[in-house]
Parts: structure tokens; sequence; C-alpha cells
């Protein structure tokens, strides 16, 4: 009998490794090369216990048989007392462990004890809820497993609902799925010529290797969003829908790229508007996790009949660029005369913009571009003095309603960002009155927005093209920390209010951060450095702190901007020069020389 490596779980391996939940020793982690290649060649398979089990191998087993690609945790369950067979919910939530599980049982347990205890102890990384959204939870693991004997065999009695899983095994048996809701756009969704129909990414973590992926993924979309980001979006499914029958019937795709789905009798009133919304929500889900370009969703009723039907180009109409539109250029500040250049697409020459913004000596230390590139927005070398102007030959820049009154520039205004309703985000530093303000339509008077769970000082932000998160780096214990907070939009379209909460720590381990930007639906690229003055690296980090793969970082980097299309290269300053990665390659060196990099944003 092999008990505690990974060859007892491990029945078939075919060109990929496998990392199972040992009873002790190393946990052996794949390298994300080999995982990326080969997870779908993957099966692993948990071995029931055996006659004569001590208590410890007993726990050892069981949590080795969750580990395997069953989805009815069948041989799971074999380890566990009749009862409890009944009532353990496997799908309650996951507890994530960056080390152990070690076990320890009573060494002196009388031979006819028909009750006894396992302890069970790590260290926890993070947990996952039973709408299966991550959270980084680090800290100790310690419970306590009881077990009963059932004639002369012992078995699992009392046991958390859940499972409990190494960090290595949660990432071979779950993958990240981006499911979308629609934005509370609040006083905007009142502003005249602005769309309201910007889908948000709300990342969950879903079992992989399953004949019906698509279909969980969609059952998961239907069920609601996570608690985190609920205040915030909206969902166009009725209460009670869900997939009819099976799975395996409710969900099909014709030729890869025709997407049908069968709901259950709560969609039958479904009609109009709202079931072309819930048909964006679902073509936009479903194409997250298609490997080709989808070209319709077809919702039907449960008696078969047609609910609607939504094509690739409609579905454009519900993403977030349909705000204020979208630009895929690339931006920096030109370090001679302190103006806006824009790269040439493609290539790694830049020259100045049309407009005042790309004139000599046009005095900027920092900018942002609206997203439908028609206007930016920046901020004086003073660090006091925030200007508006178009990104055309004509008109002047114009001074906005908001000034600094810190008298050195770095505690003057952040560089500003504009979110998908055309607001314009910015946050005074100044020590004596530091505080974050939207400029409505970028010109507006500034509205000053409340942050009631900040503790420390903005230093730069970036906001979601959807317009209802933000990421912050705040200064903070004498760390720039990451956080990521949800964008509250009330008041009326004359006064709006707006607040920041929820927030969300996302600074990546023993690390301060320096500069981010939003890389995705639900991924942020971060430059950041030891917070003891050591190395520094490029990474991503997704919004729900789940772990991202790094970059090879370009020596002391200043800042690092990426588009929300992740087909777009990485943008990084270094040593009074911009540089550029197209296609993962090698960093390519931009001219003229320059800092400050930026996307439309």
């Amino acid at each position: 009998m092999v008990r505690g490596g990974t060859l007892g779980a491990c029945a078939v391996l075919l060109l990929a490794g496998c990392a199972s939940m040992p009873s002790s020793g190393e946990v052996r982690k794949v390298d994300n090369g080999q995982q990326a290649d080969g997870d779908t060649q993957v099966q692993v398979f948990g071995i029931p216990p055996h006659p004569g089990d001590s208590p410890s191998e007993i726990v050892n087993g069981f949590l080795e048989a969750t580990t395997s690609g069953e989805a009815n945790f069948a041989t799971a369950k074999k380890y566990l007392a009749t009862g409890l067979q009944k009532s353990w919910d496997p799908l309650a939530g996951i507890t994530v462990l960056s080390g152990g599980p070690t076990s320890k049982a009573d060494l002196d347990l009388d031979p006819k004890a028909v009750r006894t205890q396992v302890a069970l102890s790590g260290a926890k990384a993070a947990s996952v809820d039973a709408r299966h959204a991550y959270t980084p939870a680090p800290g100790s693991f310690d419970i306590n497993i009881g077990l009963v004997k059932q004639g002369t065999e012992w078995r699992i009695s009392d046991l958390p609902p859940g499972l409990i899983l190494t960090a290595a095994d949660f990432r071979r048996i779950y993958h990240s799925v981006n499911m979308y809701y629609f934005a509370r756009a609040g006083a905007d969704e009142r502003r005249s010529g602005a769309r309201q129909e910007a889908l948000v990414a709300d990342p969950v973590y879903l079992r992989q290797q399953q004949p019906d992926a698509l279909a969980s993924a969609l059952q998961a979309l239907l069920e609601g969003p996570s608690a985190w980001l609920a205040p915030v979006v909206t969902s166009a499914a009725p209460p009670g829908i869900g997939l009819a029958g099976s799975a395996a019937s409710a969900v099909t795709m014709e030729d890869s790229q025709h997407v049908r789905v069968q709901l259950n009798k709560s969609a039958d009133a479904l009609t109009g508007d709202r079931c072309r919304r819930l048909a964006a929500q679902v073509f936009a889900t479903a194409q997250s996790q298609a490997s080709a370009k989808l070209l319709a969703v077809n919702l039907v009723r449960a008696d078969g009949s047609p609910a609607c039907a939504l094509n690739a180009d409609d579905a454009q109409e519900y993403t977030s660029g349909g705000l204020s539109g979208s630009s895929a250029g690339e931006y920096y500040i030109g370090s001679d005369q302190h103006q806006l250049m824009q790269l040439t697409p493609g290539g790694t020459t830049a020259h100045p913009v049309p407009g005042p913004f790309g004139a000599a000596k046009a005095d900027l230390r920092s900018v942002a571009v609206r997203r439908d590139g028609g206007m930016a927005a920046g901020v004086k070398t003073d660090g006091r003095q925030l200007v508006v102007a178009p990104l055309s030959g004509a008109g002047t820049a114009e001074a906005a309603p908001l000034t600094s009154a810190a008298q050195d520039p770095k505690n003057g205004l952040s560089a500003p960002s504009w979110d998908g309703f055309g607001d314009l985000w910015v946050a005074d530093r100044n020590p004596a009155v530091s505080r974050l303000y939207v400029l409505p339509d970028g010109t507006g008077q500034p509205a000053q927005v409340t942050v009631p769970e900040l503790d420390g000082r903005i230093e730069s932000l970036r906001v979601s093209s959807d317009g209802v998160r933000i990421a912050l780096v705040v200064a903070e214990g004498g760390i720039d920390r990451l956080k990521l907070g949800l964008i509250d939009r009330a008041g009326t379209a004359a006064r709006p209010e707006f607040a920041v909460h929820g927030l969300r720590d996302l600074t990546p381990a023993g690390e301060s951060v320096g500069s981010v930007s939003w890389a995705g639906a639900s991924r942020l690229v971060v430059l950041g450095s030891d917070q003891g003055g050591g190395g520094q690296q490029i990474q991503y980090v997704n919004t729900d702190g789940s772990a991202a793969p790094a970059l090879e970082s370009i020596g002391e980097a200043v800042s690092v901007a990426a588009s929300e299309d992740p087909t777009n290269p990485l943008l990084a300053s270094y040593n009074g020069s911009v540089y550029w990665l197209p296609d993962d390659s090698n960093w390519k060196k931009v001219t003229p020389k320059g800092d400050s990099p930026v996307y439309p944003g």
C-alpha cells in the first residue's frame, strides 16, 4: 500500500506532473510552463481506504482522495462515517494552504477506543467561498478531525464542510473564470449621451478538466456576483434562474462558435432588452472560456422555445469601451520639452501629439488620455495645476478647477485617470489636506470622494474602464501598498456623489508597490520592489488577490503601464527612457527619451 506519496493518488500520468496532498514531506509544485501544457492530459484518481488503516492514515487518505479528478468525490466519501457521507458538503468552500498540512494522532490511543481525533495544522494562504470567490487569508490553520470506529474500521465522523488543499493542488485542480455583470452607473446613468451597458469581470475559481466546464461557469454566472463585487454591479438574471436539466444537455456548442443555453422555467418571462442583456453576460462569460471567437449566443426557454439571441457584433455594445469609446494609443511624456508623445503603431519611435499638449514646453509632469483618445488631462511640472486639452490641432489647454497648495511637486497632484464615463480622477497628496477628487466630464467642479477605510495617503491611482473599480497605491506605515476599491456613484447628475469602499489589499508579499496599471478585465500589472530595498520585479496581480506570473524587469524601472486589452504591449520607464514589451519578447527602447508611459484611461 502506498500512502502519503503522489503515486497513491495518480493512476494515470500523461506528459505532465502530479502534485497531490501528501501526509508528510514537501509539496512538489508543477511549474507554470508544465502546468499550461500538460494539465488537460492529467487524470488523477484517489484510492479507497484499506482494512486496518490507522486514524492518521484515514485522514491523510481522505485529504489525498479529495485531490482526485472525481467530480462527485465518491472515493473521498468512502473515508467518511455513514452519516457524514450524506451531510458533508465538499462544495461549501476551499481552504488553501501554503504550507502543510501535517497531522498528529493520539499515539497512546486505547486499542478499545471507538472515538478519537487527529489534529491537522498548516499555514493558510487563502479561502474560496461557496460562490467560488477567492480571498487571500494568510494565517495559521488548526483543526481537529473526529473519527469513529464502524465495526473494526476507523472512519471520519466530524469534519468541517468544504475542501482543504495545498496551493499546488489548488492550482492543478481549479482555474480562474471571469463572470460578467453590469456596472451600477449611479448618477452617470442619467448623463446625456453616455452608454450604461458596461460589463464588469468577476473572477471565480471552478474545477477544470470537466466535460461541462462551460456549463459550470454559466451556472455560477446565473447564481449572481461575488459578495465583494455585488454592491456595484447588477445582473439581468431573474431570481431562481438556472440551467434546465443536466449541464451536458443545457449548454451546447454548435460548430464551436455558437453557444446554445437552455434555461429553467424562471426564464419563461425573459423577453426584450432584459433577455438581450442576460445574453450579453452569457456571451462575455462564454467568450472568456472559448479558444475561438464566438459568433452568437442563443438563450432557450425550458420548453425549447427561443428566448433571444445575441451575435458577436451586438455583443460589442455591452463592453466597457462602449461607455466613452476606446483607443489603443501608447503615450508618454518627452524629456526635452515635457510634451505628450505618441508611439507610432507597432513601432519604437514617437512624435508629439496634435494640440497644446504636444507643443514645445508643454510643461507636463504627468498625463492621462481620455479613453476615446479625444482629450487629455495633465499635471504641470510644479505638481500644483491640473490642465485639460483636446488631442487635436485646435483648442488650447485650459486650467481645470483644481489646484494643490503643496509646495513640493511630490506632494502635489497625482497622475490623473479617466473612467469610462469620461470623469477624471486625481488625488491631492498635500500632507495637510490629502484628498481624492472626481471632476465630472474632466472639467466639472471637483467632487471630493470619501474613502472611509483608507489609512494612509494615496500616491497614485488607476480607474477601470467600467468605472466601478479603482486601484490605489497608498503610502501606509512606511510601505506603498496596493489597494483595490469599489466605486459607489450616487447623488444626481447635477450634484454627483462618489465614495470608495471595500478596500482589498493586493500588495505582493514582502514588496512595496511603485506603480500599477490595469492589464485586463480582472488583472493588474504591478511594479514592486523588496521592502528591504533589494530586487525589483514587474508582475501581474489578479483582482481577487490570487497569484499571477511575474515578468522579466528592466533594472530600476520607475513606472509601468498596460492596456485592458491584453494583446497590447506593456510599457515601462527606466533611466529617462521608455521601453515596450511586445509579445512577451525582449524589452525594446523607444525614442526619443521620456518617462511616465500611459495607455488611455
